[in-house]
């Protein structure tokens, strides 16, 4: 797979990765292995949060999955670019549609398949 090929994916932490209830905090453990099986099928994954980069470290680290990440990053406030959002070649994903998805089945639809 060529670096252009390459699927660059940013994963959020809260609510995606992990859940908290009060100072219980629970892993969304299908979105964990999630990420896991992306990583192994070649996905260059970042972590980001609004709670910062320090926190998506730890918390990735916590889940036992920081090594699956390139780098942790802020959620952004805004963005600067010369593509409109809406036109580039980017999908999302809510984490409920990804309860009974494989990774092979996210990269599918990632490639157009199964829109």
């Amino acid at each position: 797979m060529s670096a252009r090929d390459t699927p660059v994916m940013y994963v959020d932490i809260d609510d995606t990765l992990v859940r908290s209830f009060g100072s219980k905090r629970m892993p969304m453990t299908h979105m964990v292995a999630l990420v896991r099986s992306l990583k192994e099928r070649g996905a260059q994954l970042y972590c980001w949060s609004s709670g910062g980069p320090a926190y998506a470290r730890s918390a990735a680290e916590e889940l036992g999955v920081s090594d699956c990440f390139e780098a942790f990053l802020p959620k952004p406030h805004l963005l600067l670019d010369d593509v409109l959002v809406g036109s580039w070649n980017l999908l999302q994903l809510h984490p409920s549609e990804c309860s009974s998805l494989t990774a092979d089945e996210v990269l599918a639809k990632l490639r157009g398949e199964g829109r």
